[in-house]
């Protein structure tokens, strides 16, 4: 459907603006004569082409926008005022043109909830869901807190995951690129040296004058393997059987498995126990939970719970089953079960694995910057030893 951008005058003589979608001008104009707004100045809206990856829209900035929305509704804005103020002071131009489309799709009359959902690269299934339990329980305001609340702690936790990940990778980069230079550049000067000495080479420097002539001649084959491993994973990741393989090996890991679990029980608990206390019935927030829960033997266990759940049994056994919560998390939820808190419990749940990732992050970043760096030393110290190993038998036999 076109877009039309316009502009005119309330019949009170206020000046007025704004883009909408219609059929043909002469609907919209229709449309806003119905509205006694008297249209000066209409024109058809050009269509935008932006190429991007994934949403083009960080999830900080949700995060910002979603308590700036809290605040504004608590404090007796009106919706589309709220909306336009957004979409007018946000720098990110995608995430100004979704908000400016929800705005006008708001002031045509839709719900916020059917207008956010048109956008589902930004406005995922568990945000939409809560903006429509607002909605119809007529508490917007709280459920943006919560919302705002949620996504804060969960973006504090990808935070600290991506920290602890980030020092090793930095070094292993450093370490390959360190490797790759001195393979390419200095052996084989210390090759041609060894060469014109005649002398019997030393066992590790023979080894590592072998590496450095294959990676000259094979390099092609090292790139072709790793690109062949970066698209296996991503084409993995894809395929659920693979997927669930993969996630089940990364839980069971013996250093990035703990972090990996408490990070995903975290998650599922801030999840449920947010749309719990929404007003989202346990079967609906159960399914957006495992549609958000990022981990497929998480996934599994949680959908095993809503058929569980169908059935009139517990939503205990399955979790247990999957063994991804450790026994403390399956008596608590037992309990809130039983009480009919399970929101609170799922609550206290998720603050105890905060401070758990909190934990754990600290003792991985102390585990790991010690152990990269022995490595890193021993693979550089080894290749420098390799190539100063046939010198010093040079120079004892000089000396000698």
């Amino acid at each position: 459907m076109p877009v039309f951008e316009y502009s005119g005058k309330t019949a009170s003589g206020q000046v007025v603006s704004g883009v909408l979608e219609a059929p043909s001008k002469d609907e919209l104009i229709k449309s806003l004569r119905r509205q006694r707004v008297i249209v000066q100045k209409i024109k058809k809206k050009p269509k935008e082409i932006h190429i991007t990856i994934g949403s083009g829209v960080k999830a900080v900035e949700i995060s910002r926008f979603t308590r700036q929305f809290a605040v504004m509704i608590e404090a007796g804005l009106p919706l589309v005022q709220c909306l336009d103020i957004m979409a007018g002071q946000t720098t990110n131009r995608i995430f100004a043109k979704t908000l400016a489309d929800v705005r006008d799709a708001v002031s045509s009359g839709s719900t916020l909830a059917n207008a956010m959902a048109k956008h589902k690269k930004i406005f995922d299934e568990l945000y939409v869901n809560m903006i429509e339990a607002g909605e119809l329980g007529g508490a917007l305001e709280t459920i943006l807190k919560r919302l705002a609340e949620y996504r804060e702690k969960a973006d504090a936790i990808k935070r600290k995951v991506k920290g602890a990940l980030t020092y090793p990778a930095i070094v292993s980069v450093m370490m390959v690129l360190i490797a790759w230079v001195m393979l390419t550049f200095i052996v084989p000067i210390f090759a041609g040296m060894f060469e014109s000495l005649g002398a019997e080479l030393p066992k590790p420097t023979q080894i590592v004058l072998g590496i450095s002539g294959w990676f000259q001649h094979y390099w092609y084959v090292i790139i072709l393997t790793v690109i062949g491993l970066v698209v296996g994973y991503k084409l993995g990741k894809k395929n659920k059987k693979t997927k669930y393989y993969m996630d089940y090996v990364t839980l069971r890991l013996p250093i990035f498995g703990p972090l990996v679990r408490k990070s995903a029980i975290a998650r599922f608990s801030r999840t449920l126990s947010t749309l719990q206390q929404s007003g989202v019935n346990i079967l609906d927030a159960l399914n957006i939970t495992s549609k958000t829960s990022g981990n497929a033997v998480l996934e599994r266990a949680i959908k095993n719970a809503i058929i569980s759940i169908s059935q009139g049994e517990t939503i205990t056994k399955p979790l247990e089953e999957s063994k991804v919560f450790p026994p403390m998390v399956i008596q608590m939820i037992s309990v809130g079960e039983k009480t009919g808190n399970i929101d609170e419990m799922l609550s206290r749940v998720a603050d105890f694995y905060d401070e758990e990732v909190d934990a754990a992050v600290e003792t991985l970043t102390a585990m790991i910057e010690p152990l990269m760096t022995v490595v890193m030393g021993v693979v550089v110290g080894g290749l420098l030893i390799a190539m100063y190993l046939p010198m010093f038998d040079i120079i004892g036999k000089i000396k000698g």
